[in-house]
């Protein structure tokens, strides 16, 4: 208590939403006209008019592990650009290195930074590279821009009653690959060597730009990158940006094995786990064979999970006969995880 007024200290992770809308949201006041979609719950993106074109901007910390940040730091971001249907072209980096950096770390990180972007055909344009006390491990900001004829970027304001909701890829990767790749002494004790390695290796499929371009090209009522929050996570905010509901099949949510394995083992939910790597979109039911079918050429996991109801019903999750409301996301479970191992290296 600081003069006789409550001090609220705010949980490690991402804002919860309601105090976004309050705090964050309420405090941005001024409105350009030459902005299409501003910022706003579920939105990844910012929408402007450049004339002809829509310029699309995106911008994304990496934050939660140092293993491969540079790598994470172009994939994550463009995913965002891509959960608009559209393909990104240029990005910015800020990075800002812990004191005792050393100058063969800065070199990994930029190449690692380089090769994803050489990867995906984006150019890193500019940005800031510094040492400071600020930080105590390395953090990078990347903003990303994309750019598409005036009109042909897809939010989820087109979302309507009825909808399919589908994901790609198997969800909670990206919190598998870093649980793993940070704390391989202990998930050897759940793991397999075989089973570790395969792990580590779901890093390399973070990238969703493939998944939106394709989903774009077909059609789409919306699209959001699973990130902090999980499934359940990306789920709400798009049914908050569109004010509809959800019905959530748990059954037909994809999980791999291995991360079964991993969040059983730490007692976290891999529903409401960071899961860079899949695409989550709202599609209309006539769509669902030409999506199936492109998903399937392109070698792409593609799976129906739910579906779009009216606001009333809300947001619930269905396992069998039983069903559950959806909360708003709160603080990712990756960062529950990471705790647990921490705690459990002092034992």
């Amino acid at each position: 208590m600081q003069g006789g007024s409550r001090v609220d200290i705010l949980k490690v992770g991402k804002l919860d939403s309601d105090i976004l809308e309050k705090i964050v949201f309420g405090n941005i006041r001024y409105k350009s006209a030459d902005v299409i979609k501003r910022a706003g719950l579920g939105e990844d993106c910012a929408v402007m008019d450049f004339g002809e074109y829509d310029c699309i901007v995106s911008t994304d910390p990496i934050t939660a592990t140092p293993n491969e940040i540079g790598k994470l730091a172009v994939y994550i971001s463009c995913n965002d650009i891509a959960s608009n249907g559209i393909e990104p072209f240029a990005l910015t980096m800020s990075v800002l290195l812990p004191k005792g950096t050393t100058e063969e770390e800065v070199e990994l990180i930029m190449k690692q930074a380089g090769e994803a972007a050489m990867d995906l055909e984006v150019e890193i344009v500019g940005g800031h590279t510094e040492i400071t006390t600020a930080v105590v491990r390395p953090v990078i900001v990347s903003t990303v821009f994309g750019k598409s004829l005036r009109g042909e970027s897809q939010t989820c304001d087109l979302m309507s009653e009825g909808d399919l909701i589908c994901v790609t890829k198997d969800l909670a990767l990206e919190g598998t690959a870093i649980i793993v790749g940070d704390h391989e002494d202990i998930m050897s004790k759940v793991l397999s060597e075989d089973e570790i390695k395969q792990a580590k290796s779901f890093m390399d499929s973070i990238s969703v730009v493939k998944d939106g371009v394709l989903a774009g090209s077909i059609g789409t009522h919306g699209m959001h990158d699973v990130t902090e929050g999980g499934i359940l996570g990306a789920v709400w905010e798009m049914c908050m940006n569109s004010k509809l509901g959800a019905v959530i099949y748990e059954d037909e949510i994809p999980l791999n094995d291995i991360t079964k394995k991993v969040m059983k083992y730490l007692d976290v939910d891999p529903l409401k786990m960071i899961s860079s790597g899949s695409m989550v979109m709202a599609i209309s039911k006539d769509k669902k064979r030409a999506m199936e079918e492109a998903f399937k050429d392109a070698g792409i996991g593609f799976s129906v999970i739910g579906e779009i109801v009216d606001e009333k019903e809300g947001i619930v999750l269905k396992s069998g006969e039983s069903s559950s409301p959806v909360s708003p996301p709160q603080s990712d479970e990756i960062y529950s995880a990471l705790s647990k191992l921490e705690n459990m290296k002092k034992l």
